[in-house]
């Protein structure tokens, strides 16, 4: 039930209510950020001019939002026509990104229902937990090579762990 839709000069804000849930696209043309809300959480913020593409800039996006819990499991996430329309980019972008989700196994799709958050299991996938191994090796061999102190791979050990467990620390 699409109520209405505004656009103010001054704050170069698109506002388009769908039941009682409100997306907010936000376009700032000197940046050229996208941000789009829901619930009064920050879902994304697009940067349209980084080399990143777009479609990655979405997975890497909806992947720390599934993360984190902000979307639950099960949750139905935008439609890619919604979500392309509050982003003003092409619905094929947006289709990219859900496939590449998909395939990651962070979402599952319904045909003509949409795409859900995939319950999370925690099984044992011993050949992607050893390519994450080995791509993490690399990473911290890098940085080492570029001065990086074991101190400061801990800390960021830390904060990545906080960030998964929402910042609860066991005693």
């Amino acid at each position: 039930m699409k109520k209405f839709a505004f656009s103010s000069s001054k704050s170069k804000q698109k506002r388009i209510y769908y039941n009682c849930i409100t997306y907010i696209s936000t376009v700032n043309t000197r940046s050229t950020l996208d941000t789009v809300s829901l619930r009064g959480v920050v879902m994304f913020d697009l940067d349209l001019r980084s080399r990143k593409p777009i479609y990655e800039q979405l997975v890497d996006k909806f992947k720390e939002l599934i993360i984190n819990d902000v979307l639950q499991q099960d949750e139905k996430l935008p439609s890619v026509r919604t979500l392309a329309q509050q982003l003003t980019i092409n619905p094929n972008t947006i289709q990219k990104a859900y496939r590449e989700l998909e395939a990651q196994g962070f979402i599952y799709s319904i045909k003509g229902k949409g795409s859900f958050v995939h319950p999370v299991t925690k099984l044992d996938s011993s050949e992607e937990l050893e390519k994450m191994k080995e791509e993490l090796k690399k990473l911290i061999a890098e940085a080492i090579f570029l001065g990086m102190s074991t101190k400061d791979l801990y800390s960021i050990i830390e904060e990545a762990e906080d960030g998964v467990k929402g910042g609860e620390k066991d005693d």
